[in-house]
This record gives structure tokens, C-alpha cells and sequence, in this order.
């Protein structure tokens, strides 16, 4: 990283805000360019100045292009740490650059909202064929018995099944588990999960509504964590992962089972999918990120798309030791 280049590509007021924005988040080039009010080839040539300067990195994901901030104030080299230090101060100390920042925040809120909006009507129009529909992808048979052999057949303890759509999974746990929490976002899903695990002890399963990026569970609730099929509906997996490791024990185990990273655009398009599947990197980064120690994937190569499996243990909280033990120790 170069001073030149780094104090010509923060000379104006879009790569700005573009760096503030990215500051919290990855963001699709296509979420930018709404925010901005510019067309995408003219926030696509902002992109570029700002990935040149090193204060940016593009991922590619089907035709979609992600943009995540390259520097931060606590874990980069001196010169990116003192850039991402100047963006937060000309947030703190000027007050037409901050409102435009938080116009920018509430602006991009709102675009998130509506697709989110979005992706609930398709789950409640599909909720009854959803099933059948996972079916199309990827055959559910070897899938199921990858997942149990990856699990183990010993107990899993607390079971929480986030996504748990029509309560497969935590049909297909129960019995391994001393108590399964069955969580969905959609009330439609939750109904078809209900009558299915109608049969199960009502003393051994929880279903609960809510969103898997703000989890209302306690810390160090579960034992362990599935996510079937549902990371790819994340617009922010980094958050839900987050949330996942929060509510683990220490020790915990966290299964994703999703789609290797592909080009399937309509999946996108037709079938809400907020990522096009994951790259064994991206998932291990991920995990790492979140505090869990991560396994080798299990792949179930398929026609046209690969299944992935990512297990990964939560790490023990390290103690933290005050003052006066640290300075008699």
C-alpha cells in the first residue's frame, strides 16, 4: 500500500461514502449503485480506484460482484489502519460527511428490508412443495447420510435447527439429540414443521419464529448447530455465523450444509438465494472468523450442483484475567 495512491483514490466525496459503507459490511456492486443513486458502470469505475489504492476487494459470484473494505483500524499494516482510522474520525467530526453516511445507512437498510420482504413471500407461496422443490437441486438421500456420518451417532445434546423450513432435520435428529429446537423465520414453515414433529415427546422440541442473524437464545445455549440448506439466504452469512458461535458452547459443533459455489443465477433470481453457494475458502474463513476451528468439508458432487458439508467446533472462550492476577502471576 502506497500513500499516493491511497490519499488520490479517498479525494472524492462517492469513494467516500462507498468506504464507509463497506466499513461494515460485504456489499453487492448492484447494492451500492441503488444507494448511490449512479449507474453501476460509474460506481464499477470507483470500485476499481478503490481496489487499485488497496482499499477495497472485489469477490465474483456468478454474474454478481461483492466489495468487502481492505483496511481497518485494528488489524491492518500501519498506512491501512491509519486510512480506516481518518474514515471513522471525518465520520465522528464532520456532521454534513456523517449524515450523509447515515442517509447512506438507512438507504441501504431499506433496499435489504424489501428483498427480505421479498424472499418471505416466496417461503410462505412455497412453503407446502418446499421439500419437492430442495429436492431438484441436490438428492436428499446421500446428503442425509453424509450429514449423520459427519454428525456422528453419538448424542448431540441441545440441538438447535436453524432454517428448519418443514422440520426434516429435526425429525431426522431428534433421536440423537436431548432436545431440539426447531427455529424458521417463516410462521408458514413453522406450521408444516409442527404437524410434522406433532409425533415427537412435546417435552423434547422447541419451535421457535425469529431471524437467524438476532438469535433469542441465551450464550453458550446449544450443543449443537445445523443450517440445511440455508446459509445461501443469508445477505450477511458473516453475521449469521456470528450469532451461531454466540449461542454454541464451547466445545459445540456447527454443521453447514449448502452449495459449493456455482453459477446458478436463477436460483437467484427465481428462487431467493442471496449467495450463489460457498468456496471451501470463503466457508473456512468464515467459521475461523466466527471461533469455530473448522474440519475437512465432506463433498456430494451432484447434477448440476456440488453439496457441501462444513462441521467445525466451537473454541474455548479463553478467561480473561484481571489486572492484579496477570501482574502476580
Amino acid at each position: 500500500m502506497r500513500i499516493e495512491p491511497t490519499l488520490r483514490a479517498l479525494a472524492d466525496p462517492t469513494r467516500l461514502r462507498i468506504m464507509r459503507l463497506l466499513s461494515a459490511m460485504e456489499l453487492a456492486v448492484g447494492e451500492l449503485a441503488q444507494v448511490l443513486g449512479q449507474s453501476q458502470p460509474r460506481v464499477s469505475r470507483h470500485i476499481r480506484i478503490l481496489c487499485d489504492a488497496a482499499l477495497a476487494e472485489r469477490r465474483k459470484e456468478g454474474s454478481w460482484v461483492f466489495l468487502r473494505s481492505a483496511i481497518s483500524a485494528q488489524h491492518a499494516p500501519p498506512l491501512a489502519a491509519a486510512a480506516a482510522r481518518l474514515l471513522d474520525v471525518a465520520e465522528q467530526g464532520d456532521a454534513a460527511f456523517a449524515a450523509r453516511c447515515d442517509e447512506d445507512r438507512r438507504h441501504l437498510a431499506a433496499i435489504r428490508a424489501a428483498r427480505q420482504t421479498s424472499a418471505e413471500a416466496y417461503f410462505a407461496r412455497h412453503a407446502a412443495e418446499w421439500d419437492t422443490l430442495r429436492g431438484l437441486h441436490s438428492p436428499d438421500g446421500p446428503v442425509e447420510a453424509a450429514l449423520t456420518g459427519a454428525l456422528g451417532k453419538g448424542t448431540l445434546g441441545a440441538l438447535l435447527d436453524v432454517g428448519t423450513g418443514t422440520g426434516r432435520m429435526a425429525e431426522l435428529f431428534a433421536a440423537q439429540a436431548s432436545r431440539v429446537t426447531a427455529f424458521d423465520k417463516s410462521p408458514e414453515m413453522l406450521r408444516i414443521a409442527r404437524a410434522r414433529l406433532q409425533n415427537l415427546p412435546a417435552e423434547s422440541v422447541d419451535l421457535v419464529q425469529g431471524d437467524f442473524a438476532a438469535l433469542p437464545f441465551a450464550a453458550d445455549s446449544f450443543d449443537t448447530l445445523l443450517f440445511h440448506q440455508v446459509l445461501h439466504y443469508a445477505q450477511e452469512p458473516e453475521a449469521v455465523l456470528a450469532e451461531a458461535a454466540r449461542v454454541t458452547r464451547p466445545g459445540g459443533i456447527v454443521a453447514v450444509v449448502d452449495f459449493a459455489a456455482h453459477d446458478r443465477e436463477d436460483l437467484r433470481s427465481q428462487h431467493a438465494h442471496a449467495r450463489l453457494g460457498f468456496s471451501d475458502e470463503q466457508m473456512l474463513a468464515l467459521l475461523s472468523q466466527a471461533g469455530f476451528a473448522p474440519a475437512a468439508p465432506v463433498a456430494l458432487p451432484g447434477k448440476p450442483l456440488t453439496v457441501k458439508i462444513w462441521t467445525a467446533r466451537r473454541q474455548p472462550i479463553a478467561p480473561t484475567r484481571s489486572p492484579r492476577k496477570a501482574l502476580s502471576a
